[in-house]
């Protein structure tokens, strides 16, 4: 991991340019007032040394930002709503403010919410993914701010990381339908999405070698667009067309299940008799008092509450070595599987 950087300031990009910050100041306010040759070399410099425009720069209260932002891929549905709330939370009782977008699983619009959050130079920023663009990634790493990321693992993280593995929990769901006895797993959910889901899928096909028959049960569907019930619904009906005596299907979320679900329904098909649906995520609806849905149950609150800590606390780690917490995830058995 690099080491943890201050804000470029600029003076800097004066200075790597050979010009005057009122220059350099004139191309962030002013563009159309400076030569376009000087605009090209200052924006080059700019765009290398990850330099962000403070907007708030005249504000006295800028001295001390209370501020953390956090970029979510959606709302709709969403198993980070839980993460948002830990996140508040503790950062409220720490009298911080949270601010927070969602990207529509967009690495581009994940990149303008960054440069759009870091002009107003917050205390640290909260992301849900991991992948980022190259321009977004020059960005986060000269900020001067903590950057956690949330809900995966990475090898690097760029400083801090809270979550889980989402391969080895797909691995552990289907492994425990096979372990009550299912032989013939399908898959639902768009594995291009998100890399967490491309995780659950990796680990879905991992299990189904090693405890079935190897066939790998999953709908070719290229289509964009979130992983809702619709889809889960129109994906399960492929596959139920395509492989007739599935007999359990493992989604990769509660919302696709919940769509498989009704359809299953809809077709007259009895659930677990007829065929076991799992999702992930242990919305709110899928307890006992919801559909009942067996599912993974992952301590979203707790991750925002670490997450918002870590920030806290910044300052007290070294910033050689990244921290990375494990939060782990539980299997929770309902009547659908």
């Amino acid at each position: 991991m690099k080491e943890h950087r201050r804000w470029v300031t600029m003076a800097e990009v004066a200075k790597e340019a050979r010009v005057s910050t009122i220059t350099v100041s004139r191309v962030i306010r002013t563009p159309e007032k400076v030569a376009a040759e000087t605009r090209t070399k200052i924006q080059a410099v700019i765009d290398r040394l990850g330099y962000v425009p403070n907007e708030g720069a005249g504000d006295l209260s800028s001295r001390q930002n209370r501020t953390v932002a956090a970029l979510i891929p959606t709302l709709t549905g969403s198993a980070f709503t839980s993460t948002i709330d830990g996140l508040s939370t503790r950062l409220r009782a720490a009298s911080y403010q949270l601010l927070f977008a969602c990207t529509d699983y967009s690495s581009g619009k994940e990149e303008d919410f960054i440069a759009t959050m870091l002009r107003r130079r917050p205390a640290g920023m909260v992301l849900t993914s991991t992948r980022h663009t190259r321009e977004a990634d020059v960005l986060l790493q000269g900020c001067g701010i903590p950057i956690v990321e949330v809900w995966e693992l990475p090898k690097k993280p760029i400083h801090h990381a809270v979550g889980f593995s989402n391969h080895d929990a797909g691995f552990a769901m289907v492994r425990y339908l096979y372990e009550l006895g299912y032989r013939r797993v399908g898959f639902v959910g768009n594995s291009k999405t998100s890399i967490r889901s491309r995780q659950r899928f990796i680990g879905y096909e991992a299990a189904s070698r090693e405890f079935g028959n190897g066939v790998i049960r999953k709908i070719s569907d290229t289509r964009k667009g979130p992983n809702n019930s619709e889809r889960g619904a129109r994906e399960f009906a492929e596959l139920i067309e395509q492989w007739p005596d599935t007999d359990a299907v493992f989604c990769a979320s509660d919302t696709l299940a919940l769509g498989a679900l009704s359809e299953a329904q809809r077709r007259g098909m009895k659930v677990p008799d007829d065929i076991a649906i799992a999702g992930f995520g242990d919305f709110e609806f899928a307890n006992e008092f919801g559909v009942g849905l067996t599912t993974v149950r992952i301590p979203g609150f707790e991750i925002g509450e670490l997450a918002a800590q870590l920030i806290l606390n910044h300052g007290e780690y070294d910033h050689k070595e990244p921290k990375i917490i494990d939060v782990g995830y539980e299997i929770v058995r309902r009547r659908t599987a």
